[in-house]
């Protein structure tokens, strides 16, 4: 036995809008997901958050490899706009820190945060550079980078 069902006009029109309004609080949610890391306090500055990190692997031959990080590694800021760089260790005990071509110097010890104020005036890809890891010959070399736009 068949049963036939009726749909008002009305009840579809509500089903078009709900379908709608879901539609757009996914769409909301998703778009707030993809923001990018940095979140502008009221003085202007463009505020980082990064953290040093540690990777470990032994080679098939037995030698310990070790790999140390900037993370996120590359971070994108805006020229002459107030920088506020807050890096904290994670791992390793120190490390002493250069954004080359930009004058700024810091050192970041694990378990605490480091705080950097900067206005860069040039746009362009500046390294930022542990000097305790930095020489391809005797280890991996932590390297950042800051992309000024």
């Amino acid at each position: 036995m068949s049963k036939v069902v009726f749909i008002s006009k009305r009840r579809v029109q509500w089903y078009i809008i709900l379908a709608a309004a879901v539609i757009l609080a996914g769409a909301y949610v998703g778009w707030h997901q993809t923001r990018a890391a940095t979140a502008p306090v009221a003085e202007g500055a463009q505020v980082v958050q990064l953290v040093t990190g540690e990777f470990t692997a032994t080679t098939t031959g037995g030698k310990q490899l070790e790999s140390y990080v900037f993370s996120p590694g590359t971070i994108v800021v805006n020229k002459n706009q107030e920088v506020e760089l807050r890096i904290t260790g994670v791992s390793g005990q120190s490390h002493p820190f250069v954004i080359e071509g930009l004058d700024v110097k810091g050192e970041v010890k694990k378990g605490k945060t480091t705080v950097v104020k900067f206005t860069p005036t040039a746009a362009g890809i500046y390294p930022i550079v542990c000097t305790t890891h930095s020489d391809p010959q005797t280890s991996i070399p932590m390297v950042g980078y800051l992309v000024v736009q």
